[in-house]
């Protein structure tokens, strides 16, 4: 944690404008756009639809070499998409994240829909880690939006309930060869599932997985879902947040440490986006752009996926695969700026989950919740 300390205030003068930021502690790579899903609360997989020249248009694993060594040391690495298992490289590109980005955690979601060929790429991953990195915990979070065909239903793929079954138990055989993995599942609350979270909640207890997380559908650039009402009410939220917060609640003790941890902040992020959604405002500093940034597919670095390509902080390839350049630019400090003044508010977890960290109130929240877990 003394690591922390110098980003923290720098972060801070840097968030009110007095010196230019430091390297972010986060950093989420959208490894892909291609997605076999044809979810209700997303559109990605219309980018190749509409444009299918642009998947040529994929980083290459020189280019994210280059891009990996000019970022340096950061500690939380996730792996986004699309789908990120449909990369035939991605063992490749955790590889160079071990090499050059040094991350303590490295997260990956899958929507579980090729239950082999994510298990042997999770297995593949976690012996090139063993050899790297062996401290270093991988977790793999298949999603789950409902029980039983409805969860196809959202989904958009006849078959994927049981697909992700599948997948959770060959991710959980593999956890007890490698302790390093951590087995979770994934819930996006919209206003398709409401009625579902509840028996959905119950079910995923019976699973004997490490963790279980929530998430608030919203509209994102990223996903191109600006049009679609797809988020639940406020009042909606705020009662399934404290029933999520509960459920935690009562199975922290049992949990390993790093798990009890991840738990206790997720308890205090629900808290918070329920505050969020309800007050439409910045309920604490977003420190997107600074703390955390995004890089996309082609080489485009975001402050956070809500607001990805329509302000993005500037483009790498154009850059010279030069972090540094970009991060630095003027560019980036416009939109830094839009979002020190309130010009977004969202309750993106893993831009929350820093922003926690980064706040003396709500990161008490969070030790006060461990101690009683």
């Amino acid at each position: 944690m003394t690591e922390f300390i110098p980003k923290i205030l720098n972060y801070r003068l840097a968030r009110a404008g007095l010196t230019r930021p430091a390297r972010p502690i986060t950093l989420t790579y959208s490894v892909t756009n291609r997605c076999q899903s044809r979810c209700l609360t997303c559109r990605i997989w219309t980018v190749y639809r509409d444009h299918p020249e642009r998947a040529e248009d994929e980083l290459k694993r020189d280019e994210i070499e280059r891009i990996f060594r000019s970022i340096g040391h950061i500690y939380f690495f996730n792996i986004s998409g699309g789908e990120p298992f449909l990369r035939d490289d991605l063992e490749e590109i955790v590889g160079l994240a071990l090499e050059y980005l040094t991350p303590r955690i490295i997260h990956i979601p899958t929507n579980a829909l090729m239950p082999a060929r994510i298990a042997d790429a999770v297995e593949r991953i976690l012996l090139k880690m063993n050899s790297r990195a062996p401290k270093t915990p991988l977790t793999v979070k298949p999603s789950l939006d409902a029980v039983g065909d409805r969860h196809d239903e959202i989904r958009g793929v006849p078959g994927n309930f049981d697909k992700v079954l599948e997948t959770i138990e060959l991710l959980k055989g593999l956890s007890e060869k490698f302790p390093s993995l951590h087995v979770e599942a994934g819930t996006v609350i919209s206003r398709y599932n409401l009625d579902e979270v509840e028996n959905l909640t119950r079910f995923v207890s019976g699973l004997s997985i490490e963790s279980y997380r929530h998430e608030i559908a919203e509209e994102r650039a990223e996903f191109h879902n600006r049009d679609d009402e797809i988020t639940p009410s406020p009042e909606e939220y705020e009662r399934l947040a404290e029933q999520f917060a509960g459920s935690i609640r009562e199975a922290l003790k049992d949990k390993r440490r790093l798990t009890r941890l991840t738990e206790s902040l997720r308890i205090v992020y629900y808290q918070l986006a329920a505050q969020i959604v309800r007050e439409g405002r910045q309920v604490v500093p977003c420190y997107a752009g600074i703390s955390n940034v995004h890089l996309d597919p082609y080489g485009e670095l975001w402050a956070c996926c809500t607001l990805g390509h329509e302000k993005p902080l500037g483009d790498l390839r154009s850059a010279g695969f030069d972090f540094d350049r970009v991060w630095h630019s003027e560019q980036a400090r416009r939109v830094r700026q839009f979002i020190r003044f309130g010009g977004c508010a969202c309750p993106l977890a893993n831009q929350a989950y820093s922003n926690i960290l980064l706040s003396i109130p709500w990161l008490t929240r969070v030790l006060r919740q461990l101690v009683r877990g």
